[in-house]
């Protein structure tokens, strides 16, 4: 809604791996036949709540059934999201089968388009009072923060946040040419330099991101 898109929303019904089962562990076809009939039942259902959560948000949106086998899901999805400006997928909850997992890591790595996570803890819509850029001056944070830049400009307040441990990836002044190169597209810029010896460079950006409130984070 905040950026009038038009969503496409995928759900999956799982064709079960039915001879394999049907000879390794001898389950009843019908009891197979059962479980995919369950499995298009939760999809069609998970369309219809999809649509209608669009429907009130004024979103223009369309929902989609994918028929696939269950280990073929997470590149027919990738496939499927080549084809979009954005992925959109939740962060899969602790407990969550490993086919949840696999899907994200499909979309960050096999699509080559931008993918917006959305923590499982998450309850509230999309907020962009402080924005986190992580920035080491390589190839990947070039790419997310140039398809990031719609939610960067309209934030708030956005840190360029640089985890200094290692040798500089560029030859830029670390984070000004960037700081500089956002801030003429309009974004409201600051510089934080985290000099450290630790190679924890992940707990230290989330430490960070605590420490400042950030609302939303962008990384390579």
């Amino acid at each position: 809604a905040r950026f009038k898109a038009h969503l496409t929303g995928i759900a999956f019904v799982y064709q079960p791996p039915i001879p394999m089962m049907v000879d390794m562990y001898g389950i009843p076809s019908d009891v197979i036949e059962a479980q995919r009939s369950e499995s298009e039942r939760a999809a069609k259902a998970a369309v219809r709540k999809f649509d209608e959560a669009a429907r009130r948000a004024g979103v223009l949106a369309e929902g989609r059934l994918l028929d696939v086998p269950v280990g073929n899901a997470p590149n027919s999805f990738a496939q499927v999201a080549r084809r979009f400006d954005l992925t959109v997928i939740g962060q899969p909850e602790p407990e969550r089968p490993a086919l949840d997992r696999l899907m994200v890591e499909a979309a960050l790595f096999e699509t080559g388009r931008p993918v917006l996570v959305v923590p499982y803890i998450q309850r509230t819509g999309l907020t962009l009072d402080r924005v986190m850029l992580c920035w080491d001056g390589s190839r990947s944070a070039a790419r997310a923060a140039a398809d990031a830049l719609p939610f960067i400009v309209l934030g708030k307040a956005v840190e360029v946040v640089i985890v200094a441990n290692e040798e500089a990836k560029s030859d830029e002044m670390p984070g000004a040419d960037i700081a500089h190169h956002l801030a003429r597209h309009g974004a409201k810029v600051e510089l934080k330099r985290i000099n450290t010896t630790e190679t924890d460079v992940a707990g230290i950006i989330l430490s960070q991101a605590a420490d400042m409130s950030t609302d939303f984070m962008i990384m390579g």
